[in-house]
């Protein structure tokens, strides 16, 4: 009955366009008139039609074949070149004007292959075919479920009849393929931040934005947008990369995808995410998109477009709960992402119902879907909420910014405050190393001489001249540990010469001839203060045992350069002593200083010749 009606209102309405195109002088005609010759399942029936007409729905989704044959009058110039112009054709399609072929869309012959009923199209007809009486006849070829027809024709002079074409395909070619663009965009931009998310995981803060909202609206955003763009960009598409009914199945699990991932978009927009029934708001859209598979798959291979034209209504009725069960939270939260997410939702589901009634159950076959213009909204919704997301994340970060600066500035004045402790700490310890060196110095030397000459004079038994030597050791000691403070690091020759001017006259005293062999040796690296004292006591303490117990006639001092080192040796021709025993503590105390400096000190002892040995490594050191 709905039909019928329909039909009626077409015929008086391309009745009423046909008088107001005479009234006004029109030389464009549109031709809603033809005979139609249609072969199903080997039946071939003749009938006169009216343009549009829905082949697809007429024959019950099945397969078939029809030409329709429009006749028209012409009383145009024999040079002017006229045009015709098809809303919807096919699915494949031969355009012919008095015999003679204008346009093959697709291959008649090959069945569930190219698909030309998706976009409008433009034939261009040469004024010399153009008679006073004309036929146009079209073959078509129809898949069942394809959504197979013919619209109205559109004929005249093709500077009319071109901008008319130009319009439709600029709002269902140039848009739709705005749409799938702008699609690819949005879910290419969501799906690098829900990646961008997840691989910062381990390290994310968690603010008064929860990145685990972030994650959902990127994921579900960027799904959905990728499938759309799959769903829209398929109008362009005349040569499908499967076959039907295999492609169609395809192109509704992108709508099925489409709508079940904006849902779930909508759902982490709300903070629905958190709820329990979001688990089984989950298995509810997985099963609508399940059974938009089979339902789809059901339609086009049993050519039977009621489980389609069900399983979208039933969408339909859920979304229209959905949507105002939304609304009407968004209204109360008055939260600017939520209420433009209602809005776009609200809107979208009113177009797609739109869209069912006009297309699924009228069969209006010049009738085009509206979501797909619709369907931008969800993208400006989700720019929205990336750049409010963004513009948050800012002021955080900038917050963070200023609490990191006055923190890192605290533990910089807290840094200088430890610094300058640790140097006054550190020149007490210096001032407190210093004065155990000089107690050790004091101890080890002056302090062991006086000892020694304290002892001697207790004993009774010693010599005047003994005692004045040990004295004499104790000064010349304490000489030298002055004589210490000041000496460069390194500088071995400088230490040796100052051993000598201090020395030197003892051993003139004594009798004893000195021999210097001492090169300029350069400054040894690595032989700082402390170990230049060590060295220097190791060095009194060598010339000392020769002064008190060697009772040589010569001595003889060298010191050469070896690679980066310098070798000293202290060389006397006295009674000598027996290296085996065990060392007394003068010659232990040797032994201890120069491991401290990293030196290596060797010994050889017999009647006549006594060799100390220190060799210096910067290596060792």
């Amino acid at each position: 009955m709905v039909p019928m009606i329909l039909q009626r209102w077409r015929n008086l309405a391309a009745a009423a366009c046909a008088f107001l195109a005479m009234a006004a002088g029109a030389v464009t005609t549109e031709l809603t008139q033809a005979r139609a010759t249609i072969t199903v399942d080997g039946k071939t029936t003749v009938a006169q039609v009216v343009l549009p007409y829905h082949l697809d729905r007429e024959q019950g989704t099945r397969p078939a074949q029809a030409v329709f044959e429009v006749p028209f009058r012409s009383t145009s110039q024999r040079d002017e070149l006229h045009g015709l112009y098809l809303a919807r054709v096919g699915n494949s399609a031969q355009i012919w004007l008095n015999d003679s072929l204008l346009a093959e869309l697709g291959d008649i012959g090959q069945s569930n292959a190219a698909d030309y009923s998706k976009a409008p199209q433009y034939v261009s007809i040469p004024a010399q075919l153009l008679r006073a009486d004309n036929v146009i006849r079209i073959h078509v070829r129809a898949d069942g479920g394809r959504r197979a027809g013919l619209s109205s024709l559109v004929i005249g002079p093709d500077q009319e009849v071109i901008p008319i074409f130009e319009e439709a395909s600029r709002w269902r070619m140039s848009a739709s393929m705005g749409v799938a663009i702008f699609s690819l965009l949005v879910g290419t931009l969501a799906l690098g931040l829900w990646a961008a998310h997840v691989e910062g995981a381990p390290g994310r803060v968690r603010g008064a934005a929860d990145p685990d909202v972030y994650d959902g609206i990127y994921l579900s955003a960027g799904l959905a947008e990728f499938s759309w763009a799959l769903r829209v960009g398929d109008t362009a598409i005349n040569n499908p990369p499967l076959p039907w009914p295999a492609w169609g199945v395809v192109v509704t699990a992108a709508f099925a995808g489409w709508i079940c991932c904006m849902a779930l978009f909508c759902h982490h927009v709300a903070g629905w995410h958190r709820h329990p029934s979001m688990v089984w708001m989950r298995i509810f859209l997985a099963a609508l998109f399940g059974t938009s598979i089979l339902a789809s798959a059901l339609s086009y291979s049993l050519y039977q477009p009621l489980f389609l034209t069900i399983w979208l209504g039933c969408a339909n009725l859920f979304f229209i709960i959905y949507a105002a069960v939304y609304l009407v939270t968004a209204l109360r939260s008055s939260t600017p992402a939520r209420l433009l997410v209602a809005f776009a939702g609200a809107l979208n589901v009113a177009v797609g119902v739109r869209d069912w009634i006009a297309i699924r159950i009228s069969g209006d076959y010049s009738q085009s879907t509206w979501i797909r213009y619709s369907s931008v909204l969800f993208g400006l919704a989700l720019g929205y909420i990336v750049i409010t997301r963004f513009r948050a994340a800012s002021a955080q970060a900038n917050d963070l910014m200023d609490n990191l600066a006055s923190r890192v500035s605290e533990k910089e004045q807290e840094l200088f405050l430890s610094y300058a402790r640790l140097n006054r700490l550190g020149r007490e310890h210096e001032r407190a190393a210093e004065r155990s060196r000089i107690l050790r110095d004091m101890h080890d030397g002056v302090g062991s001489h006086l000892t020694s000459a304290i002892r001697q004079l207790e004993s009774g038994r010693a010599e005047p001249d003994q005692v004045l030597q040990t004295l004499r050791d104790s000064l010349d000691q304490l000489k030298l540990s002055i004589d210490a403070m000041n000496l460069p690091p390194g500088d071995v020759t400088a230490l040796l010469a100052n051993l000598r001017y201090r020395l030197e006259p003892r051993f003139s005293a004594l009798d004893m001839e000195l021999q210097w062999h001492v090169d300029d040796l350069a400054a040894v690296p690595g032989i700082d203060g402390a170990a230049m004292r060590h060295l220097q006591f190791m060095l009194f303490e060598a010339l000392s045992n020769v002064l008190q117990h060697a009772r040589a006639r010569v001595l003889r001092i060298e010191a050469s350069t070896t690679g980066s080192g310098a070798l000293l040796r202290i060389i006397d021709d006295g009674c000598g002593f027996d290296v085996g025993q065990p060392l007394r503590k003068g010659l232990r105390s040797m032994h201890d200083r120069a491991a401290a400096i990293g030196a290596r000190l060797s010994l050889e002892s017999r009647p006549g010749r006594t060799v100390v040995g220190i060799a210096l490594s910067e290596k060792a050191i």
